[in-house]
């Protein structure tokens, strides 16, 4: 596992606007700045283990990763690392290959479930769950990580879900279901979202979708060597310069413990 990623953030809080403010500009910039820091790294990783990467820094993975990091953990994986078997597409649910999913609640008066690329947020967790289990992957450890809007609809399928009664008590940050299918389910605003995302709206599609991502807490390695703030004075003003620096490093070892799925709204 290399350290090869490095993010750094500079400001500067001049005396006179420190002097005559009654707000602390240097505390919320610099928590602002390390908010970034560390969303900074969510984003990438996340891209990293759904097969996407960043165009921008500061932005969620919204093209296709084609740059192995290192070497391949398994000859057979693309030049993403990952297994094109632990991709699930609207192929998967009677559609075409290259498309994304299209989701909808099962609810009274539906018509675009199940079938031609189609399938209820249940149906793709399912089969996530499925395809782990083929691969011999352990089940104790497993997590998923959704976007806002395939939380939505999973709401809308059955709102017990979300229920902490249901999914048991003392939820983590971010985790809003303890146990829906051996997973343990996170939220994530920072999943890879390509073209106009996953809340494009007409069924599969092949260029606007976003992408949801599980695994085993041995598919991935991750590494953080620097991560700190300092303060100095500016040499050739009246001030104060706040600067940060993270340097942290990814790798996927278990391709065959990550499946991912693309999908949009039907």
């Amino acid at each position: 596992l290399t350290i090869d990623k490095a993010n750094y953030f500079a400001f500067k809080v001049d005396d006179i606007e420190e002097a005559h403010s009654h707000v602390n500009f240097q505390n919320l910039a610099s928590d602002r700045a390390a908010y970034r820091l560390a969303d900074q790294y969510d984003q990438d990783v996340l891209g990293y283990l759904s097969g996407y990467k960043q165009a921008a820094l500061s932005s969620v993975a919204s093209t296709a990763n084609t740059t192995v990091n290192g070497s391949k953990a398994v000859s057979t994986a693309g030049s993403d690392e990952l297994l094109a078997s632990m991709k699930l597409e609207a192929d998967d649910f009677g559609g075409s290959s290259g498309s994304s999913i299209g989701i909808q609640p099962r609810l009274p008066g539906a018509t675009g479930v199940p079938g031609s690329g189609n399938a209820n947020p249940t149906m793709v967790i399912a089969r996530m769950a499925r395809l782990l289990d083929q691969q011999n992957v352990d089940t104790q450890g497993r997590w998923l990580v959704v976007d806002p809007v395939f939380i939505e609809v999973l709401k809308d399928e059955d709102s017990k879900l979300l229920n902490s009664d249901f999914g048991g008590s003392g939820l983590q940050n971010g985790l809003v279901v303890n146990n829906l299918h051996g997973f343990q389910v996170y939220v994530s605003n920072n999943l890879p979202s390509i073209g106009t995302g996953s809340g494009t709206v007409g069924g599969t599609n092949s260029s606007n979708y976003g992408v949801i991502v599980a695994g085993h807490s041995s598919a991935v390695a991750t590494a953080e060597q620097i991560n700190k703030t300092e303060t100095y004075r500016d040499p050739d003003s009246f001030a104060d310069i706040v600067r940060g620096m993270h340097l942290y490093g990814r790798k996927i070892l278990r391709p065959e413990a990550l499946v991912n799925a693309k999908f949009n709204l039907v």
